[in-house]
């Protein structure tokens, strides 16, 4: 990266940047059009059950999730050898070709096709990009070039998918996926612009980035995310009726709660970046034991108008402090193998998003309450916490030498 001005790296940065905004229109944005998605594509199944056509239409949401667990790890073995800035514009494509075709789609079964392919990309992506964007920025800057990719993610939650949700509301679900996929098309011509070629990790290969997946402490790595991360999701995928329903706000005061969480995640985001790429063992640590403290804060609090706010604010920062964090650690255990080592960390969010949404419905449905999952998050977030402890000593244990033995 010797020559680029600061300018052109900031520039460089932020296109990447923008993908992450991009990406988090296209995943989030189905939250909060689903009833206009059902009345469109399940016009019969809405008229004799709204709420079933509903339910029905969030299959978009599961095929989404299932497309970004599948496609991390499988695009990062197939593109181990190909140069950074080709392999983020390919992603770019793809992105935008299966976004366009989940607004033009004519039926719900192929919809759910395109958003499956529309998800492929996601987690490479994030690897692809954050490796890039690391490289822009320097040695021993790693974790802080994955927290701006991932920073925005955060942005598209506080400002994007508010603005898309109300233009689907108004001009059609299909007007809001077509303007998804033109920020995509603007993304690649951004990077396209702006972005320094890279090359590939050097005796990079698929056979590399495979053999990742053969070492435990990847996959443990992977779990503690997966698990713990999945109690920040218990608590926000029921945030709307914990403020309706328990801290007895209006509906109109819901997009604020997200407001909050979303703000929280921005903080969270860039603090974890920073303090990783000083102590990355210790961060990881300390970001489990602050996310216990705020969920079990949220649950405490959320009651009430003030606590409501200051909750969601704190389960948003001490959960995606963890991102960057994750990141970074099982890239450092697949030390042969970063693309591959990124990508899974998006397969473990994915899968924590559906394990936290679904516990914190089992514990609604069994009539717990609305402030259930933050009982399950809290649980879920201990458990990450010993899952990172284990990996952790598991560290420590092989880096002690094997005892010498001494002749009598």
């Amino acid at each position: 990266m010797h020559g680029l001005s600061r300018g052109r790296r900031l520039a460089a940065v932020v296109a990447l940047a923008l993908g992450g905004v991009a990406i988090g229109l296209t995943e989030f944005v189905a939250m909060g059009l689903l009833p206009e998605i059902a009345r469109g594509l399940l016009p019969e199944q809405y008229a004799q059950s709204s709420s079933g056509a509903v339910a029905r239409a969030g299959w978009m949401i599961t095929a989404y999730a299932l497309g970004v667990v599948v496609g991390a790890p499988l695009i990062a073995a197939l593109s181990a050898r190909v140069p950074r800035k080709k392999l983020v514009l390919g992603l770019l494509v793809l992105f935008a070709v299966g976004t366009v075709a989940s607004a033009v789609a004519p039926t719900f079964g192929l919809v759910l096709v395109a958003r499956f392919v529309a998800a492929l990309p996601h987690g490479a992506y994030f690897g692809a990009a954050g490796l890039l964007a690391a490289a822009l920025m320097g040695p021993g800057k790693e974790a802080r070039g994955f927290a701006t990719v991932l920073s925005g993610l955060t942005i598209a939650n506080v400002v994007g998918v508010p603005l898309i949700t109300r233009l689907g509301q108004g001009a059609g679900w299909r007007v809001a996926y077509l303007v998804i996929a033109g920020v995509f098309l603007l993304t690649l011509l951004a990077v396209l612009a702006v972005v320094p070629e890279v090359a590939a990790a050097a005796g990079g290969s698929p056979g590399a980035e495979l053999r990742a997946l053969r070492t435990s402490q990847v996959w443990l790595v992977a779990a503690t995310g997966a698990v713990g991360f999945a109690g920040f999701f218990a608590v926000d995928s029921y945030i709307a009726p914990v403020t309706t329903d328990v801290a007895g706000l209006s509906a109109t005061t819901v997009p604020w709660a997200l407001v909050a969480v979303g703000l929280g995640m921005t903080v969270g985001n860039a603090l974890g970046g920073w303090l990783a790429d000083r102590d990355l063992r210790r961060s990881m640590i300390i970001g489990f034991v602050a996310m216990i403290a705020s969920i079990a804060v949220f649950s405490l609090v959320a009651s009430t108008r003030t606590g409501l706010f200051v909750g969601a604010f704190l389960v948003g920062a001490t959960s995606l402090y963890l991102g960057p964090v994750l990141q970074a650690r099982l890239i450092t255990v697949a030390p042969g193998a970063q693309l591959m080592g990124a990508a899974v960390n998006q397969s473990a969010m994915n899968i924590a998003n559906s394990l936290g949404a679904a516990l914190g419905s089992v514990a609604i449905a069994a009539g717990l309450g609305y402030l259930a999952p933050a009982r399950v998050g809290l649980a879920l977030a201990v458990l990450g916490l010993v899952l990172a402890g284990v990996s952790l000593a598991a560290d420590r244990r092989a880096r002690e030498p094997e005892p010498v033995a001494v002749a009598h």
